[in-house]
């Protein structure tokens, strides 16, 4: 009897966003979440993949950073072949996907394939890099029209003013580049796509890859009949605001082909690099000044150029305050599944966020783990946030269903400090017990006065003993039950290095100290290393690093505030 066949999966083609990872989609964050494979460009937020489920195939089909690009036939092939396994398939794009994306093409060739697929729209740079510079792009009495034009060119066309012909490929979208990470005919291809890499992951939203393969937009030879009609009269005639998605090298030659083409030269100019991203900046200017402007300024790539009346409107609707890391990058060595929060709060204070995970947790699975029934205990202590998430994988007392938190009902609970206590409040568990440092020792003295027959020490396999030995002490029976491992997680070479050069590096456990220091050597002498605490601290010490900084209170807020204060002593 054959095998039955394969039903085919599905493909969803999914916008990003600019950069920012809050303005994610609700529904882009529900299917990266729940994808069996995830094909992404470059361009995306940097937490873009945090939500990714552990067993799903992460694989990068944009362009290194000066390197390789993966043909756009091969990512089109890969779509095929992995809906056709029958997998569910999101094809993530910085930006939107149909807006200089290529999405158009893709979902050409799925139909013609046969395969089911469907789009979520992103929020595309040239909107939103103008409204968080306070410019909007359409305003009454201003401008009721709206252009978005791609500027990026073939790379080899000579640099000149006012041409007829230019190539409109490939503008990168994050920050104002590019909603596709794709590159221009002259790029490296490899065989192909990469699997996935933190490093990329983590640099995502900050390189535009279509920056690197040409910084301008030059104009076309003219006599090229494979290069499409630029009509810059009928673009400085358009009755609206124009916007631009180029490398700020074009800018000469776009200004002047306008001015050339009857555009006002005075007419209000404003520039956006790094739109919706920390490093954002916006100059302002006319057309008949803003190259100048721009070169004296040193803005880069990725940017966006809004030209238009509406462009004034900056000066008095800026909105998005200087924050107080701005112009500084911070390391996160956290494990990628629980690096989001740091990131994001760091990224709201205007850092520049380096994410190289050095570790990553797992579940242990030799032997078998079997259910845990939490009704012999009386005392519950768990020692992280990770070992909340493994505990309640394996609770089971044989009355609630698995996993029922309810199961603890019977127990007093304790957290070793905030930080696990706001993940047990998460999932539904107050706890009785939370010291304020966040170490085995305060959380042995705050179990002094809590009277105990049995009591289950929930942790990971390498851990200290100094609380299942006090408890041990008092008399009480104690199990101590490991419930996870922490691993090393491979970084390539350049996020190791970016991590080692950050104006701060992060360190939030001792294991994430020993991963990184094995993977990368020590920090920089200019980079300041911040501890969340008295024992990861220690472990720097015994490797020959005294922190600079370190948390008063031993949790992601207390790690933050010190590295603000730190910040602001220091300029």
């Amino acid at each position: 009897m054959s095998a039955p066949e394969q039903k085919p999966g599905r493909v969803h083609l999914v916008g990003a966003g600019p950069g920012d990872p809050g303005l994610l989609t609700v529904r882009a964050v529900e299917l990266i979440a729940r994808a069996d494979t995830i094909l992404y460009d470059r361009l995306i937020p940097s937490s873009a993949l945090d939500g990714a489920r552990e067993d799903a195939e992460l694989r990068f089909v944009g362009k290194q950073g000066g390197g390789e690009a993966v043909p756009q036939e091969h990512t089109t092939a890969l779509l095929i072949e992995r809906a056709r396994e029958g997998r569910e398939v999101v094809r993530l794009k910085g930006g939107d996907p149909f807006v200089f994306g290529r999405g158009g093409e893709e979902a050409l060739a799925l139909r013609d394939a046969g395969i089911d697929f469907d789009v979520v729209p992103g929020v595309t740079a040239g909107v939103a890099a103008a409204a968080y510079a306070g410019i909007p792009v359409t305003h009454r009495g201003l401008s009721t029209a709206v252009a978005l034009v791609t500027g990026h060119t073939r790379e080899d066309a000579p640099p000149g003013a006012g041409r007829t012909r230019a190539k409109p490929t490939g503008a990168a979208e994050p920050g104002g580049t590019s909603d596709a990470a794709q590159t221009s005919d002259a790029a490296q291809t490899s065989d192909a796509a990469q699997p996935y890499d933190a490093a990329q992951a983590s640099d995502a939203a900050r390189t535009s890859d279509a920056a690197r393969i040409s910084d301008a937009a030059q104009a076309s030879d003219p006599t090229d009949d494979h290069e499409p009609d630029f009509d810059w009269e009928a673009l400085a005639a358009f009755p609206g605001t124009l916007v631009f998605y180029m490398g700020v090298r074009a800018l000469p030659g776009i200004a002047r082909a306008l001015i050339d083409a009857g555009r006002p030269e005075s007419q209000p100019v404003a520039l956006v690099e790094g739109g919706t991203l920390p490093t954002q900046r916006t100059v302002t200017g006319t057309l008949g000044t803003i190259a100048e402007v721009a070169r004296r300024e040193q803005m880069k790539a990725p940017a966006v150029t809004i030209v238009g009346a509406v462009a004034e409107l900056s000066q008095s609707l800026h909105w998005l305050p200087v924050r107080p890391l701005t112009g500084r990058t911070v390391a996160v060595t956290r494990a990628r599944a629980q690096a989001s929060r740091l990131a994001r709060r760091l990224e709201e204070l205007g850092a520049e966020v380096v994410q190289a995970p050095t570790i990553r947790t797992q579940a242990l699975t030799e032997p078998e783990p079997a259910p845990l029934d939490p009704s012999p205990y009386d005392l519950i202590c768990v020692t992280s946030p990770n070992a909340v998430e493994y505990l309640l994988q394996r609770l089971d007392d044989g009355t609630h269903s698995p996993g029922d938190a309810r199961a603890l009902a019977g127990a007093r609970v304790a957290a070793i400090g905030p930080g696990t206590a706001r993940a047990l409040r998460e999932r539904g568990i107050l706890a009785d017990v939370v010291p304020e440092r966040f170490v085995a020792e305060s959380l042995v003295e705050a179990l002094a006065g809590v009277n105990a027959r049995r009591a289950l020490v929930a942790r990971a396999r390498e851990a200290r003993d100094v609380l299942p030995d006090a408890l041990k002490a008092r008399g009480i029976e104690v199990d101590v039950v490991a419930l996870y491992e922490t691993v090393a997680e491979p970084l390539s070479p350049r996020a190791l290095e970016r991590a080692r050069s950050a104006d701060y590096i992060t360190f939030t456990s001792s294991s994430t100290v020993r991963f990184f220091l094995d993977a990368a050597g020590p920090p920089s002498a200019k980079t300041k290393i911040v501890s969340i605490g008295p024992a990861t601290s220690a472990t720097l010490r015994e490797h020959g690093l005294e922190p600079h900084v370190e948390a008063s209170q031993h949790d992601i807020d207390g790690l933050v505030e010190a590295l603000l204060v730190d910040a602001a002593e220091n300029g």
